[in-house]
């Protein structure tokens, strides 16, 4: 399996005091095969996450879901439930030892029948503190991942509209699953003195507004689970 490390959204928090000049440093170095997970309950509702210890020392893992709810909006909030069942989310093990260079899998599935919308996951995959093997003063460095785990609706309606208002444009994702928004630009004529433009996650019912330079048309690819459409805007 393909290892990919390069964090969708990494945490890092640092331990220990710098009691002398030169603090000895503990390496505790985690890599996923992936950082975005999708699953389908109608289709394929279980995915299996390669962890991969990447250091000399025994790394001690903690993973731990919890639901985004009204992800991307202003009343965004997390939910958390010890009941995977009720959580809707079932991760296992929630945690695991991993020797120096041993590989481990994690297990995402999706409990219970798909929802009309879809549904926001985070998973937090990090090592837990640990002693340093020393009788000095020194700096461990911990890095985990915050996963993206996506349970898709049975049905995609991907929908995504905007509006204008003077230099800027807001999109509003109209539909019930989340899109990318990508290789956005902004041209004066077709093809010519274009301006890239940021791209985006937007979840379903969310909105986005992206500044503007010119008057001229923007386009995005839109991507979804229904496929990758050049639009217009």
């Amino acid at each position: 399996m393909p290892l990919n490390r390069r964090p969708v959204q990494a945490m890092a928090v640092t331990l220990g005091a710098m009691l002398c000049l030169v603090p000895q440093q503990a390496r505790a170095d985690l890599v996923l095969s992936q950082l975005i997970v999708e699953l389908n309950p109608a289709r394929t509702a279980v995915t299996d996450v390669d962890v991969w210890n990447d250091s000399p020392d025994r790394a001690y893992v903690a993973a731990e879901p919890r639901e985004i709810l009204g992800a991307g909006t202003p009343g965004q909030s997390a939910r958390k439930d010890p009941d995977p069942e009720k959580l809707g989310l079932l991760v296992a093990p929630a945690r695991m030892i991993l020797e120096p260079g041993q590989h481990k899998l994690l297990r995402i599935a999706a409990i219970g029948p798909a929802s009309e919308r879809e549904r926001v996951y985070r998973l937090t995959v990090k090592p837990e503190v640990g002693r340093l093997q020393s009788d000095k003063s020194g700096l461990k460095l911990l890095v985990g991942y915050d996963l993206l785990v996506l349970v898709r609706p049975a049905a995609a309606h991907p929908h995504v509209s905007a509006t204008r208002s003077g230099r800027s444009i807001t999109f509003s994702n109209d539909g019930n699953v989340s899109v990318e928004l990508a290789d956005g630009r902004q041209c004066q004529s077709p093809g010519k003195e274009c301006t890239p433009l940021a791209g985006k996650r937007l979840y379903s019912g969310a909105k986005w507004t992206e500044p503007l330079k010119s008057d001229g048309p923007v386009e995005y690819s839109v991507i979804s689970p229904a496929g990758t459409a050049r639009q217009l805007f």
